[in-house]
C-alpha cells in the first residue's frame, strides 16, 4: 500500500514537471533563449524516464531520475543568481543564456503584466539595423522577478521529486528483498520431501 501511495505520488510531480517545463520551454522558444532551451529539453527527456520507471518498477531510472534533479536544482539556482545579479553575473549578458548568438532577452520583459512598448524612434546610432529599439514602461513585474518565480517553482518540484524519489526506490528495494526471501529456498536449490514408496521389502531367507 506505502510503495503504491509513494509512486502514485511521484508519477504525480513527474507530472507536473512536465507541464511547467513545456511551459517554460514554449517562453524561452520564443525569447531565443538557447543555453535554457537545451537543458529543458533534456529535464523533460529525464523526466519521462522517471515517470516511466516509477510505473514499471525500474528502480535504475528513478535512480537516475533522482540524481539529474539534483543538476536540475543547481542550475535553477544559477539562473535565479543571473537575473538577482549576485556577484559578477549580470542579467544584460549576451553570452549566458543565448551563446552570443542574439541580442534577445527574456520573453516576459516586452509581454509581461501590465507591460506597454513603445518603438523609440529614430533609434540611436549604436543600434543594429535588423533590431528595433523599443521602451518598455508600466510593467507589473519585472521580467526578472517572473523568471524567479519559474526558477523557484521548478526548484520545488525537484526537491519533491527528489525525495518522493528516494523513497520509491528504497520501497522498490525492500519488496524485491521480500520477494527473494520467500522464494530464496528455490534459489539455493532446496528440494521437499521426496514421495516414498509404501511398500515394504520382506527379507529372503534360504
Amino acid at each position: 500500500m506505502g510503495c503504491c501511495s509513494g509512486r502514485c505520488t511521484l508519477a504525480f510531480i513527474c507530472g507536473m514537471q512536465l507541464v511547467s517545463v513545456l511551459e517554460r520551454q514554449v517562453i524561452d522558444f520564443l525569447g531565443y533563449q538557447w543555453a535554457p532551451i537545451l537543458s529543458n529539453f533534456v529535464h523533460i527527456l529525464v523526466v519521462i524516464l522517471g515517470l516511466f520507471g516509477t510505473i514499471q518498477f525500474r528502480p535504475r531510472y528513478v535512480t537516475g531520475y533522482a540524481a539529474w534533479l539534483v543538476v536540475w536544482m543547481t542550475w535553477n539556482i544559477f539562473i535565479i543568481c543571473f537575473y538577482l545579479e549576485v556577484g559578477d553575473l549580470s542579467k544584460d549578458s549576451d553570452l549566458v543564456l543565448t551563446f552570443n548568438l542574439s541580442m534577445h532577452r527574456s520573453w516576459w520583459m516586452e509581454n509581461g503584466p501590465g507591460c506597454k512598448v513603445t518603438p523609440v524612434a529614430p533609434p540611436p546610432s549604436w543600434a543594429p539595423e535588423d533590431h528595433r529599439y523599443i521602451s518598455i514602461a508600466g510593467c507589473l513585474l519585472d521580467y526578472h522577478l517572473i523568471e524567479v518565480a519559474h526558477s523557484s517553482l521548478q526548484i520545488l518540484l525537484a526537491l519533491l521529486g527528489f525525495i518522493y524519489a528516494c523513497y520509491v526506490v528504497k520501497l522498490i528495494s525492500e519488496e524485491e528483498d521480500s520477494f527473494d526471501f520467500i522464494g530464496g529456498f528455490d534459489s539455493y536449490g532446496y528440494q521437499g520431501p521426496q514421495k516414498t514408496s509404501h511398500l515394504q521389502l520382506q527379507p529372503m531367507y534360504m
